[in-house]
């Protein structure tokens, strides 16, 4: 069975029996969100957000620093912050973030791939497996990549330089042989400006050692779980810098840019 088939058998099994989606509209099931890609793209870096404070909307997700001093994975409720030199440690309640995305994740979706698989296979997979991609999934998918290639961008000092020349130049790393998890969401084409179109995966290893956001991969056989949800809350800063920043113009390039 391809990787296609998989994944579309498993979408439509639960989307038949009704429970792709959380249905509970009185117990809200959303994407927490602070802050924006555009302003992260216009260099809005100084933290706003306390982890402590991301800890109260979910236990899985993804973001950066102060500073942008490295990339955020949320994993089972604990945070990590992989650094620019290679070094992944936990991040204390009092840090701060300028830009995250959370959810309480709870799959509605469980599926075993058996087969290779790459970076760009998975995530095309995905997209011709789900029932519309003008919803909102958070993935996470466990297993042990023969390669991956990652990325952790530098602290930065003031005045800060544009994120697409931040990542021109960024520190990357390669492991093999390595068991982890890939956390990250999809958003629609639509929220262009709002966070990253398509797919923002980061890693972190079993160990907790390795980190960072995700550039490729291959694997030969993952667990991939997937949460469905149509909600999303969004909160801005109310910095000087956010306030001024040009947050209206296309943004698609410098995105494309900063995430490859």
């Amino acid at each position: 069975m391809s990787l296609d088939e998989t994944l579309i058998r498993a979408f439509h099994a639960h989307l038949a029996a009704g429970d792709l989606t959380h249905r509970d509209a009185s117990a809200a099931h959303e994407i927490f969100q602070t802050s924006t890609i555009n302003a992260l793209l216009e260099s809005v870096y100084d933290g706003d957000v306390t982890f402590a404070e991301l800890a109260r909307h979910g236990d899985l997700g993804l973001g950066t620093f102060d500073a942008l001093d490295g990339e955020m994975t949320a994993l089972d409720g604990e945070f990590f912050q992989a650094r620019s030199d290679g070094s992944v440690r936990r991040a204390s309640p009092d840090m701060r973030t300028p830009f995250a995305a959370m959810i309480p994740f709870d799959p509605t979706l469980d599926v075993v791939i058996a087969e290779p698989a790459d970076y760009a296979g998975l995530m095309q997979a995905l997209d011709a497996a789900a029932p519309s991609t003008n919803l909102f999934y958070a993935l996470r998918a466990d297993g042990r990549f023969d390669w991956i290639k990652l990325r952790a961008v530098p602290r930065q000092e003031k005045p800060y330089p544009p994120l697409v020349d931040v990542t021109a130049d960024q520190p990357e790393f390669e492991h093999r042989g390595i068991e982890g998890s890939l956390v990250g969401f999809r958003f629609p084409d639509y929220t262009q400006g709002l966070n990253v179109p398509g797919y923002h995966v980061h890693f972190l290893s079993a160990d907790r050692r390795a980190g960072g956001h995700v550039l490729g991969f291959t694997t030969a056989e993952l667990r991939v779980r997937i949460d469905v949800t149509s909600q999303v809350h969004l909160s801005v800063p109310r910095a000087r810098a956010f306030l001024e920043a040009d947050l209206a113009k296309d943004s698609a390039e410098d995105i494309r840019k900063a995430e490859t």
